[in-house]
């Protein structure tokens, strides 16, 4: 098939979206298409992650914020920096810091030092805001789940591809950085 095949898919074929044509030429178009489907749904959940942490009374908190506050939260351990910025991938460590700090400030988290090293947890006021998300978020976000969405095994199937994309991603940018 030719670049302009590619980027053209038949009559009878529905067409791809594409927020860049150009990086649907050649192999693999349909990785454009899902780029793009990436992208939408990225920005679609950090705008409802604030949205939701709005509802539930905290508005001044960006998507980092909110991940990093719902990741120090996770399992009620204490986590350090290179762990939540290695878990929730994030390269740049200043990002998460600047959320931690920011978080710190408002008392939705503490922070322990021993050693070196400082553990962050949530706090009581934390955990309730928490909690009020999760209530908005079981109201807002949980009717719309149906079908397909609704099918765990296949939500699981879902989310393992990510984080096989994740990997992939990943690995180029490593090969990137060499060039």
């Amino acid at each position: 098939m030719n670049s302009q095949a590619d980027a053209h898919p038949a009559a009878d074929c529905p067409p791809r979206i594409l927020s860049s044509a150009h990086l649907a030429t050649g192999a693999h178009p349909a990785l454009s298409e899902l780029e793009f489907g990436l992208m939408v749904a990225h920005n679609a959940f950090a705008r409802w992650v604030v949205r939701c942490m709005r509802a539930a009374g905290e508005p001044d908190l960006s998507a980092v914020d909110v991940l990093v506050l719902h990741h120090v939260h996770h399992r009620a351990r204490s986590k350090r920096l290179a762990d939540i910025c290695f878990t929730l991938n994030y390269e740049d460590s200043h990002v998460v810091n600047y959320s931690l700090k920011k978080l710190l400030n408002m008392k939705l988290v503490s922070s322990e030092k021993a050693g070196k090293e400082v553990f962050y947890a949530t706090t009581a006021q934390g955990g309730e805001l928490l909690d009020r998300f999760r209530k908005v978020r079981n109201r807002c976000l949980l009717p719309a789940v149906e079908g397909e969405l609704a099918d765990a095994e296949a939500m699981s199937a879902m989310a393992g591809r990510l984080r096989m994309l994740s990997g992939l991603y990943d690995q180029a940018a490593r090969a990137a950085s060499s060039l």
